[in-house]
């Protein structure tokens, strides 16, 4: 599980917002759900995405962050070295729910279905 201590340490200030999307984009994208976000694409392309924080609340164990990713995923064909199917990135979109635990700052991190 991951861990994103500087977030719990910035709840409730100004700057939460901020450190939360850096924080999270420096998760990487083998650590977040995006994978099975994909929409438009069939896999994760590259490891740039961007975070933004839609809502934040919190209940009495954990801060609770409900935030959107875009990233990139492309169609992807057969390899073959005659497969005229360009390599094209498509811009996808998810929105994931931030579970930081407000003692040992441990992060669930779940898709959410936004359709």
């Amino acid at each position: 599980m991951q861990k994103l201590g500087r977030s719990r340490d910035a709840w409730n200030t100004p700057a939460f917002r901020d450190v939360f999307k850096r924080e999270a984009g420096q998760l990487g994208v083998a650590v977040l759900p995006l994978q099975q976000g994909l929409s438009r694409s069939s896999h994760v392309s590259g490891s740039k995405y961007e975070v933004v924080v839609l809502n934040a609340s919190e209940d009495a164990q954990r801060i609770l962050v409900k935030a959107g990713v875009f990233y990139n995923g492309i169609i992807a064909g057969c390899s073959c070295a005659d497969d005229p199917t360009p390599v094209d990135e498509q811009t996808e979109y998810c929105v994931l729910q931030f579970g930081i635990d407000k003692r040992t700052a441990e992060a669930e991190i779940t898709l959410l279905d936004e359709d």
